[in-house]
């Protein structure tokens, strides 16, 4: 398994970056060939299961998600979310923590997005973990800029 992480700041209020990057089908507007089918009934929360379907034709695998800790900002305290992946071609987890940095009177905002994530793609082998890990930081990186901007409507 190999971990990366993505940080990001932004000027959005904490719950504004919060709805952003939990938009699940906002991810799959993001991600190249990959669209996010969510399983279960809104709102997202704890149980929460959605899938990502990436591929081209016939050539595509499913990563199976499920939502195991939600925990959305509230003032004085980051938000968390914790994603299992529950595939056999992906595996690991993901960690999303939304943090507002700077508060009161004449502040911008300020929010930290930190995006963490292990993953396991079980048909590569693992002598490979180092570029898996730097693709990752530079997909999700773009996806969480994205995302953040509000270009994943």
């Amino acid at each position: 398994m190999t971990v990366f992480r993505v940080e990001r700041r932004t000027a959005l209020p904490a719950e504004e970056a919060w709805r952003r990057v939990t938009d699940w089908p906002a991810h799959g507007r993001r991600v190249p060939l990959t669209r996010i089918l969510v399983r279960t009934p809104g709102p997202t929360g704890a149980g929460t299961v959605f899938v990502a379907r990436t591929g081209l034709g016939r050539v595509r695998f499913d990563d199976p998600m499920e939502v195991v800790r939600w925990e959305p900002p509230v003032p004085g305290s980051p938000g968390r979310c914790r994603l299992e992946k529950r595939g056999r071609a992906v595996r690991g987890w993901a960690e999303i923590e939304v943090t507002e940095t700077q508060t009161g009177a004449g502040s911008d905002g300020r929010t930290l997005v930190t995006w963490t994530e292990e993953l396991r793609l079980g048909f590569l082998p693992r002598f490979i973990d180092g570029v898996t890990a730097r693709t990752g930081r530079v997909v999700f990186g773009r996806v969480v800029d994205g995302l953040l901007r509000g270009q994943g409507r």
